[in-house]
């Protein structure tokens, strides 16, 4: 769109090429020679397209050189810069109803047969810092809700939410793409007080195939900190248990993370990418072994703060490094002697909330892994433990963060967090590419598959309705052929009803069996889509308002009330 004012008040040019075969009666109204001139009262709320020849004025029409003056139509007219009689302009008046006509209808079907799109609108390590994204992260026992709450939007109609220390991703099923964005967008700013323009700064957009893609990646641990890692995989499959029973997680994202969880398990059983360190627990022990004394833990007093499954991870591959001893502070003691039972012959001490400042006193290195939505250890508390021979170490791999961000300005302490877990990445790059190059190759197969099955959902409304309108015709014929034929014995109708419906289901088999994707006769999807619109065309399935526009119409009559 492009906004001139050459002659004109407030005038704008539309190219859009899709529409220009809809506006050739306008343009063979005048002489090839001529220029014309669409022009539209102030109050008229319209838009169309118009090629490059043509403008619309939504202003007062000036005096133009060399051309008679003229009144300033209420309707939409095109006036030739050479019409000089009224005949030929009444012509050209009537011929710009009619396109335009066309032309709204078409730029209104440009909108409601928009087909429904997959989209991801997300912000990780990649993109976001760590304190971009603890304001964003999502408690777990709040995701049904998310889900409920994205699903009310207008323009939303499935939905899902990836929230861990790495990323915050929202999965819709949106009727309008950029209407969609605009919305999650604006709900991801409301819930967690960031701006609108600090997310859209750092999030990213995928669309369809490629959306599909990524999350297919980020379930077998190619989008991770550290490649292949296994903890991703099974908060997929957590998105998966807390959106059962959700209204609006429902049969395409429902589909795509299911689908994601067996990519996961496939990249992983056939490309080995798990082996080695492949969880933020495991590379967080990994790095502080990078940094102690000797990297040897016989050496260090470790402090675990939380026993939650993150610090369950980390307890065990301490042990797994060779830590024999440890303190672990959490709010109760049930989780520490579940652990203790697991860690034989390990020396770990439980201890309570309570002496958090005191343990972390006698403790050269101390993991944070907690769900407090506060820092845990502040500058100053830090400030006044006894200072060691070397830097107290904190690991902090909590989201949002334990271990207040100011502490590393400290000379007695050094933090980590998990964005700094990108060194203990760096090992093993050479390994690291092959595997990442198998499972790209899996994930291309698969990501064809479910865009397949995706896609295939879109003859099951055609299916429908074909069932409707021969059940309509049976029954109506039904009807007939009972008031004709008169007194009839139960079993007599029975008969009657079963042959008809008999004759239905066998007309309908044949074209029911072309719509439907099935490996064994050979069709793709290209030919299943053809055969729907085929038979759309022949029994005049299609309805004068779209499925979408439905939707959203409903959508927004909720939301009024």
């Amino acid at each position: 769109m492009v906004v001139v004012s050459s002659g004109f008040a407030n005038s704008v040019i539309l190219t859009n090429s899709d529409s220009k075969s809809m506006i050739t009666s306008l343009l063979s109204s005048s002489s090839s020679s001529s220029r014309s001139f669409l022009h539209c009262n102030p109050s008229s709320s319209s838009l169309a397209y118009v090629p490059s020849q043509l403008r619309i004025d939504f202003g007062v029409r000036k005096s133009i050189s060399d051309r008679r003056s003229a009144r300033v139509n209420p309707r939409c007219e095109v006036v030739s810069e050479r019409t000089t009689d009224v005949e030929s302009l009444s012509s050209v008046k009537s011929s710009s109803r009619s396109a335009l006509e066309a032309l709204k209808i078409s730029a209104g079907d440009r909108y409601t047969k928009e087909r429904s799109s997959v989209m991801v609108i997300g912000l990780t390590f990649h993109t976001a810092p760590v304190d971009i994204r603890e304001k964003l992260s999502i408690p777990e026992a709040q995701l049904p809700q998310a889900i409920s709450e994205l699903c009310a939007l207008n323009h939303i109609e499935e939905a899902a939410v990836l929230s861990t220390c790495n990323r915050m991703e929202i999965y819709v099923v949106a009727l309008s793409q950029h209407r969609g964005v605009k919305e999650v967008t604006e709900w991801m700013s409301k819930v967690s007080g960031v701006s609108v323009s600090e997310i859209s700064r750092h999030q990213f957009l995928l669309y369809n195939k490629d959306a599909t893609k990524h999350l297919f990646e980020v379930s077998a641990g190619l989008d991770s900190l550290v490649l292949g890692e296994g903890q991703i995989l099974s908060q997929v499959k957590h998105v998966v248990k807390v959106g059962q029973g959700v209204p609006g997680f429902d049969r395409k994202i429902s589909g795509l993370f299911k689908h994601a969880i067996i990519v996961g398990k496939r990249v992983r059983t056939e490309t080995k990418i798990s082996s080695g360190s492949v969880s933020v627990s495991s590379a967080a022990v990994e790095l502080a072994q990078m940094k102690i004394p000797e990297s040897c833990y016989d050496s260090v007093k470790v402090l675990v703060v939380g026993a939650g499954k993150m610090g369950k991870l980390v307890i065990k591959h301490l042990v797994a490094k060779g830590c024999t001893k440890m303190v672990v502070v959490n709010r109760t003691e049930d989780k520490v002697s579940a652990i203790r039972e697991e860690c034989k012959n390990i020396d770990i001490i439980y201890r309570p909330f309570s002496e958090l400042i005191s343990s972390a006193s006698e403790s050269d290195v101390i993991f944070t892994c907690t769900a407090s939505e506060t820092p845990l250890f502040l500058k100053e508390q830090v400030k006044n433990l006894p200072v060691l021979s070397s830097q107290r170490m904190f690991i902090d791999i909590s989201v949002p963060r334990n271990v207040e961000s100011c502490v590393s300005d400290l000379e007695t302490a050094c933090v980590y967090n998990v964005d700094d877990l990108k060194e203990v990445v760096e090992a093993n790059k050479e390994d690291r590419a092959r595997k990442a190059l198998e499972a790209q190759s899996i994930i291309s197969q698969e990501v064809q598959e479910f865009e397949s099955w995706k896609d295939s959902l879109e003859t099951v409304p055609t299916l429908k309705k074909l069932r409707a309108y021969a059940e309509r015709i049976r029954d109506s014929e039904f009807e007939k052929c009972m008031e004709k034929m008169g007194d009839l014995t139960k079993k007599q109708k029975g008969a009657v009803y079963g042959l008809s419906k008999g004759i239905v289901n066998k007309l309908l088999e044949g074209p029911m069996q072309h719509l439907r994707s099935d490996e064994n006769e050979g069709r793709c999807l290209d030919e299943i889509l053809e055969n729907m619109h085929a038979l759309n065309r022949i029994f005049g399935l299609e309805t004068e308002i779209s499925i979408l526009e439905e939707k959203i119409r409903s959508k927004m009559e909720k939301a009024k009330n």
